[in-house]
């Protein structure tokens, strides 16, 4: 990409730097926005409050999210959102996201063609075919790993439910695996779209369960090796301290033991015999060792022979060897544990409201999650009509996929790219590649770990990429523009634009201001207000 004008590109990196030492300090406010006596001013009917409540609900801010809320109020724009109902896609993106054979092609069909191509290149002799085998199947995977992340990522920036899709960002986040692991890449896109995103907003214990039995999870915590006598705990461990419980909630490795031999024998069906069929079936194939039958569901299998029937005292609590039943009981009695509500609880605060929330906060939401058995919506609703929610100045500073999704809705307002392969590149090059976590963790949460002088130098290439409306968003993958969606004339005018004056223009500090005034064409205008700490900054 070409290089910045370097005064440019300093005064805007200075601007962006100049968040670092708020940050520095826990619990101290960004950088000066405008004075408390404006809080209630409003424009157009949209109090700055309002503009803050929206930037933690959403992503990003476009047209459409600002004409709805003001259509319907606070209130009744969140029961939509929880509601779950409404995450449609512009007609064009929806048929963009179909067109991924990741998408569109069976799951079985889709792992029996991975393995085929692996077992392709394994077979190929030594020498100069072996060298282009190596160098196709590279192409392969890599192919279906970018169709993945750019499903994901055409969700995130068109989804209509900005609620939802942040969302499932988080729940893909918090239930991480890591494409680069064996079939995983096969099963990412059917993991987004099959598991997390139908049980978003559902029940805690139903998205564990779905977790659980996915493909994807089985793989990547190793719970395909975990059977009787030759036992495997990575997923055990994870599932107690990174999903559910956390770190220091009174669970023990004897714990972790137990439910390990709860879970022998959760595995996967070969391609072969795995179906697309919705929903769960007993099964009792022959010969079975056991009185119990053996239990599927999609590609996941329950198999008795490779159950641990012994009873298993976990959590307090004893649980008979009976099969998969014990997975049920087991994944109960985690959920309705006050640590497990804490812990999912402080998890999404932190997420959407603040490196620090409020124990106030944080205990109200885990209230409503244990009297409610989990329900992950009325958790939201809880955490969304707190005085915090809309608080005004927050001091969380955007990771680098709420930047690059939030710049994109600003920047573009709902025109639909023909190309998102930039955009998986582009996270890629900030450090929070989808699906690209080696360690189950997750991407980290907190403001700190995205503000180091590196991230800053990416943020404002980026900014000056996205903001100069000159990048391969708009062509095909022969590098030719795309007939029905030709790219905009220059630099978007977003100085202009409706959006700008109601959502941006009233929060922005004194020195932004400064700065945008600097700039010398539309391009530098909107980098500078893209890389400015008002912007990322939430």
């Amino acid at each position: 990409m070409p290089a910045a004008p370097t005064h440019h590109r300093s005064l805007a990196l200075g601007l962006l730097l100049g968040c670092l030492p708020a940050l520095a300090c826990a619990g101290q406010a960004s950088p000066q926005r405008m004075s408390t006596a404006t809080v209630t001013a409003t424009v157009d009917g949209l109090s700055l409050s309002d503009i803050a409540w929206l930037r933690r609900d959403g992503f990003g801010l476009d047209s459409a999210t600002l004409a709805h809320y003001r259509q319907l109020g606070r209130t009744r724009f969140l029961d939509e959102q929880l509601a779950g109902g409404d995450d449609t896609l512009p007609p064009q993106v929806a048929a963009q996201i179909q067109a991924f054979p990741v998408v569109n092609t069976p799951l079985p069909a889709l792992w029996a063609d991975f393995q085929s191509h692996n077992k392709q290149f394994k077979d190929t002799p030594a020498g100069p075919a072996k060298d282009a085998a190596k160098t196709a199947i590279q192409q392969y995977r890599r192919d279906l790993y970018q169709q993945a992340a750019q499903a994901e990522l055409l969700h995130a920036v068109y989804g209509s439910n900005q609620l939802k899709e942040q969302l499932v960002w988080f729940w893909l986040n918090h239930f991480s695996v890591y494409a680069d692991k064996g079939p995983v890449r096969v099963f990412a896109a059917d993991y987004e779209e099959k598991v997390i995103r139908p049980h978003a907003l559902g029940k805690f214990k139903d998205l564990v369960m779905a977790t659980l039995q996915s493909p994807a999870m089985l793989v990547f915590l190793d719970n395909v090796h975990n059977v009787k006598d030759k036992t495997n705990e990575n997923y055990a461990r994870e599932l107690m301290e990174l999903h559910t419980l956390g770190v220091g909630s009174g669970y023990t490795q004897a714990d972790v033991q137990q439910l390990m031999r709860v879970l022998t024998g959760s595995g996967l069906l070969p391609p072969n015999q795995a179906r697309r069929r919705g929903g769960f079936m007993w099964i009792r194939p022959m010969p079975l060792r056991n009185a119990f039958p053996a239990a599927r569901n999609g590609f996941f299998v329950f198999n008795p022979d490779k159950h641990d029937f012994g009873d298993k005292d976990f959590l307090g609590q004893t649980i008979k060897g009976s099969g998969y039943a014990e997975i049920e009981q087991a994944v109960d009695l985690i959920v309705r544990q006050p640590a497990c509500a804490h812990f999912v609880s402080q998890r999404l605060a932190e997420y959407f409201i603040d490196d620090q929330p409020s124990p106030a906060l944080v205990d109200a939401m885990a209230h409503t999650f244990q009297r409610t058995d989990g329900d992950i919506a009325a958790v939201l609703r809880t955490m969304l009509l707190s005085k915090e929610a809309a608080a005004v100045g927050g001091h969380k500073f955007k990771d680098p996929t709420r930047f690059l999704v939030s710049a994109m809705r600003l920047t573009y307002d709902g025109q639909p790219v023909p190309n998102a392969v930039p955009l998986v590149n582009w996270l890629r090059q900030m450090g929070e590649p989808l699906y690209g976590r080696i360690t189950p963790d997750g991407w980290p949460l907190d403001s700190a770990s995205w503000t180091g002088s590196g991230q800053m130098s990416k943020r404002f290439d980026f900014a000056r990429v996205i903001g100069s409306g000159r990048n391969r968003l708009f062509v095909d993958d022969n590098g030719s523009a795309d007939a029905a969606n030709d790219p905009p004339p220059g630099a978007p005018d977003l100085q202009g634009s409706a959006l700008y004056r109601d959502a941006i223009a009233p929060q922005l500090s004194d020195a932004t201001r400064k700065a945008l005034s600097q700039a010398r064409s539309p391009m530098e205008w909107n980098t500078f207000l893209l890389s400015s700490p008002d912007f990322n900054y939430r």
